[in-house]
């Protein structure tokens, strides 16, 4: 792995179980996340993903490019566009920076109305033991 080597891109279908389940997941209850109705009061066309489920797509996608003895050190993301049900995210990453066993990992995510997510992942690049 070298710096500005890519990661292939992982399109992920975000239906409404996903961004349901992963409020529960992350016990985050506000409504938004799982009522439909009081969504669109609050004025969004639909329920929308949590930061916390996009913060665990976006770990998940660098480890899964680096395998299972890769470990997080850091994940640090920001939101744009909300991830609706029914659109599809295409996660995007680069290596940005190497030092020794350490990658970042500047990771992008698209959605049909625009940049859902981007960021960096700070990984360590473990081997077996």
């Amino acid at each position: 792995m070298r710096v500005g080597d890519g990661l292939p891109p992982l399109e992920i279908p975000i239906t409404r179980t996903l961004v349901v389940a992963g409020a529960i997941a992350s016990r985050d209850y506000q409504d938004v996340h799982h009522d439909p109705e009081l969504a669109v009061r609050r004025g969004s066309p639909d329920v929308f993903m949590n930061i916390l489920t996009t913060n665990g797509l976006v770990g998940r996608y660098v480890t899964d490019h680096f395998g299972p003895y890769a470990v997080l050190r850091k994940v640090a993301v920001r939101l744009g566009a909300p991830n609706y049900p029914g659109d599809t995210m295409v996660l995007r990453g680069t290596v940005e920076a190497m030092d020794g066993d350490t990658a970042v990992v500047r990771v992008v995510g698209e959605n049909g109305i625009g940049r859902h997510v981007t960021g960096t992942v700070t990984v360590i690049l473990g081997g077996a033991s």
